[in-house]
């Protein structure tokens, strides 16, 4: 899908620049002036300066606010410490037969084995599965970057992912093929006892930036589902065209957002995207 939205961008004359990511953030005031973005690109590291009016982020809120140059005040920085992650891999097996379940994807509670969640690509979209005449999975792992399941090797945890499939009675490992590891760093922003009262903090210095916006899992730190993370991008959008929401009241309770009623701002909110 996302592949897709890049395309369709491209098409209207729009730029989308793949394997970069932000290094820094430049601030005058209460205004965002551009980013450093590094770029990976035919081997080689590259780094660009980008200027624009408005901006939109999605990244890790900690990243954020200790990128930005000059440094937020103080008390800010020191929220944005106070925030955790967890981190997340998946395993993808290719199984030479039909799928081994019906459902999009299930929940492991088992204590027997580390997998937390298995997908079926199949249920979302057959684009998503290349040979027809084979199952494709996905043995999801929650961990934390640089703990032992996150430093295992690609081919032991393809192992590790075939053996539990086995064991879980869905499929033999013989019968898988072919695998590979993704690995995404900060896929779960953590609650715990100091991230409210911090995260308070960071929003309310946000918000006081003229044209900047986070939106999104990790640019609002809050554990959302794929609706509310576009919603809020959606409404960035028009905040820009001059519609007035606070995106970090956006629906919080809801689960999905076929319907949606959002607070408007008294004061002046701009936001818009890098």
């Amino acid at each position: 899908m996302w592949e897709k939205f890049r395309d369709a961008i491209r098409d209207k004359g729009g730029i989308v620049q793949m394997e970069s990511c932000v290094e820094r953030v430049f601030r005058d005031g209460n205004r965002i002036t551009g980013v450093e973005i590094r770029q990976y690109a035919d081997g080689k590291e590259t780094t660009q300066r980008l200027a624009a009016d408005e901006f939109i982020s999605t990244m890790p809120v900690r990243e954020l606010i200790n990128c930005i140059e000059p440094s937020p005040p103080t008390e800010v920085m020191e929220a944005a410490d106070k925030l955790k992650y967890r981190d997340f891999l998946i395993v993808t097996l290719v199984l030479d037969h039909a799928d081994p379940f019906d459902d999009n994807w299930i929940y492991i509670h088992s204590p027997d084995v580390q997998v937390g969640r298995i997908q079926n690509f199949r249920t979302w979209s057959p684009e998503m599965v290349p040979d027809a005449d084979k199952a494709s999975i996905g043995m999801e792992y929650f961990c934390h970057e640089g703990d032992g399941l996150w430093e295992t090797t690609d081919e032991e945890l393809i192992q590790l992912a075939a053996k539990e499939l086995e064991k879980l009675g869905l499929a033999n490992a013989d019968t898988v093929v072919d695998g590979a590891v993704i690995r995404q760093k900060k896929a779960y922003p953590v609650y715990d006892t100091e991230y409210r009262a911090a995260l308070d903090v960071i929003s309310e210095w946000i918000s006081s930036l003229e044209n900047f916006q986070t939106v999104g899992r990790n640019g609002m730190h809050r554990y959302n589902n794929q609706d509310h993370s576009m919603l809020t991008a959606m409404l960035a959008v028009r905040n820009i065209l001059g519609e007035k929401h606070d995106l970090w009241n956006v629906n919080v309770e809801r689960s999905y957002h076929e319907e949606f009623v959002t607070e408007k701002k008294s004061e002046k909110n701009s936001i818009e995207a890098a």
